[in-house]
């Protein structure tokens, strides 16, 4: 499955301080039982974001009308619990396409970078800032671009590098899964096949 190009993102940010969110918290185990990757979205953050009998909670972020956009800011350990990917597929559903922390667990971070989500891994100090710019104004930008490994506050300026392995950041450029990957390479193999036949 083909996702969304990646290559500059800037848009308006959702601020969520909270540390050690799990994938629980982010898409709770009881709606685990789908086989495609759709509909998950609206279950993002589902005990969180709603009462029993289903009413909005007021006080609870993605429920506030003045946060909007495509990036997620989480607070340190963000992604940690159980390994699975439904928690990546819910937040693509939702709509973001790149979550930013100051450390993830590694197998969210892995599971986001193959469904198109690019985790942005800031320092702490970093991450304070882009909270601070968005407290300040809700409708602060930022700007991540993927080709130069870099996320900035637009307001300020203010810039940081972020790591991310060489494989994955060529698929998320040409929204790319693993599958589209070897199908964009499938005459370098075949010729590499030819070769080898005796």
């Amino acid at each position: 499955m083909a996702y969304d190009q990646f290559t500059i993102l800037k848009s308006t940010a959702v601020p969520m301080p909270i540390e050690n969110v799990d994938t629980d918290q982010i898409i709770p185990a009881r709606f685990l039982k789908a086989t495609e990757r759709k509909g998950f979205g609206d279950n993002l953050f589902r005990d969180w974001r709603y009462e029993s009998d289903n009413t909005p909670k007021k006080d609870f972020v993605l429920n506030n009308p003045i946060y909007s956009g495509k990036i997620l800011v989480g607070g340190k350990n963000f992604g940690s619990g159980s390994s699975r990917e439904h928690a990546a597929w819910a937040i693509y559903d939702y709509g973001f396409r790149c979550v930013v922390s100051s450390f993830f667990a590694d197998i969210f971070k892995n599971n986001s970078l193959n469904v198109g989500i690019l985790p942005v891994t800031v320092s702490p100090a970093f991450l304070d800032k882009i909270f601070t710019a968005i407290e300040a104004d809700p409708k602060a930008e930022l700007v991540v671009d993927l080709s130069a490994q870099s996320i900035t506050i637009a307001a300020t300026g203010e810039s940081e590098s972020f790591d991310i392995n060489s494989y994955k950041k060529h698929n998320l450029m040409n929204g790319y899964d693993d599958i589209d990957y070897l199908q964009a390479m499938k005459e370098e193999i075949k010729q590499f096949a030819d070769k080898s036949i005796y």
